[in-house]
């Protein structure tokens, strides 16, 4: 198959960490052993001919652009179009209790003060982790950025910037982090779906369209 969808980052990441895990299922010389061999394979697969089935049933293209490095490990930057004033996304995401409601990631946030919160999530494995951010730039109503402070079990990053764009406005959200573990977990977990990028994509376009629908109030 000549198309192809898949990024060359995740590609050498899908090729290398697939084969990792075939090669260890097989070792473990059962049935469990060779269903994780299976997986391993068809991940492997999917870096060699940079084609997923599953990119190609929702009409994703990575090929083009994907997450890269940054100066926490991983950066990864996606946007959407929605149909509000720039001012109405900025309160929205400038409450902070607001996050987990368009982000499946996130549990609950505590804000604690101005520019100081805390964020509770759970990691694949159903593992609860927390951290304290703060926010370093706040430029209503176009630009909110954080990070998380020093000590924190997460090196995190980000930013939300809010444009016009005709009569709606482009969100362009931007993160920077290091995964517990560091760049190898976030590898190891982007073979098993809990790809941030993906999950950052499909959590705009769903708050997109909560918000255009009107099921969500900004």
């Amino acid at each position: 198959m000549n198309k192809q969808n898949v990024g060359t980052n995740e590609r050498w990441a899908s090729g290398v960490g697939g084969s990792a895990l075939a090669l260890w299922g097989l070792r473990r010389a059962s049935l469990p052993g060779l269903l994780i061999a299976a997986v391993g394979a068809a991940i492997a697969w999917r870096g060699v001919s940079g084609w997923c089935s599953l990119y190609g049933a929702l009409g994703i293209d990575r090929a083009g652009g994907e997450g890269t490095v940054g100066n926490l490990g991983v950066k990864i930057d996606r946007s959407v179009v929605a149909a509000a004033p720039p001012e109405r996304l900025y309160h929205f995401w400038r409450n902070f209790d607001n996050l987990p409601r368009i982000m499946s990631h996130l549990d609950r946030v505590e804000v604690l003060s101005e520019t100081r919160s805390r964020w509770h999530a759970e990691v694949p494995g159903g593992i609860p982790i927390s951290w304290e951010a703060e926010i370093i730039n706040d430029q209503a109503p176009q630009l909110i950025a954080w990070r998380t402070v020093p000590g924190s079990i997460v090196s995190h990053a980000g930013s939300v910037r809010f444009t016009p764009a005709g009569s709606g406005t482009r969100i362009d959200v931007s993160l920077q982090y290091d995964p517990p573990g560091g760049t190898l977990a976030h590898t190891i977990a982007s073979f098993m779906g809990a790809d941030a990028g993906r999950l950052l994509e499909h959590d705009l376009q769903e708050f997109k369209q909560a918000l255009e629908s009107g099921r969500l109030a900004a």
